[in-house]
């Protein structure tokens, strides 16, 4: 198993909703048709980069979005032109609990270091203690938790928001 951040073909496109839509949905996680779609925009016009874990195929990835992409909500803490924020983190059942996603954040962080960011923003259900230790273990620090129902439907219905300075 590698983790690369390559140009993406088509092919990859698929593979990627596939392993999102299969492996990423669970009840702290907020994925929607919307959000994957404007994820793979940013992808499709240099506004983000994919980490990809693979074997023989995509078993996991990251998505690395940049600066004025990002979500507009993330401007009261930096302003948009300094950040980076990570989008969607999945692996495969199968290889989960083997490093893979903290690896997927640990390439995420080290491209945004490349490019000269100063600030990585990521976020998870409050709940999500999975998600809570790989962020973690790659060095994110809470900036905030707040009450979220529009996008987390279980537990608290919390979001918290976390970043790290590479």
């Amino acid at each position: 198993m590698k983790v690369v951040s390559r140009k993406l073909i088509e092919n990859d496109y698929n593979s990627m909703k596939s392993l999102l839509l299969s492996h990423g949905r669970n009840e702290w996680n907020y994925i929607s048709e919307e959000n994957i779609n404007r994820q793979f925009q940013h992808l499709r016009e240099n506004m983000a980069q994919a980490i990809l874990a693979e074997d023989t195929e995509i078993v996991g990835f990251a998505i690395l979005i940049f600066q004025d992409a990002c979500p507009e909500k993330y401007a009261k803490y930096e302003t948009l032109g300094n950040i980076a924020c990570i989008g969607d983190v999945v692996v495969y059942k199968n290889y989960s609990g083997k490093g893979i996603g903290s690896k997927l954040l640990s390439e995420s962080i080290a491209l945004a270091k490349r490019r000269n960011i100063s600030t990585i923003f990521i976020e998870r259900h409050e709940e999500n203690l999975a998600s809570a230790g790989m962020m973690r273990k790659a060095g994110f620090e809470i900036v905030e938790t707040f009450y979220d129902p529009g996008k987390r439907h279980n537990g608290s219905r919390n979001t918290t928001v976390q970043k790290i300075n590479p």
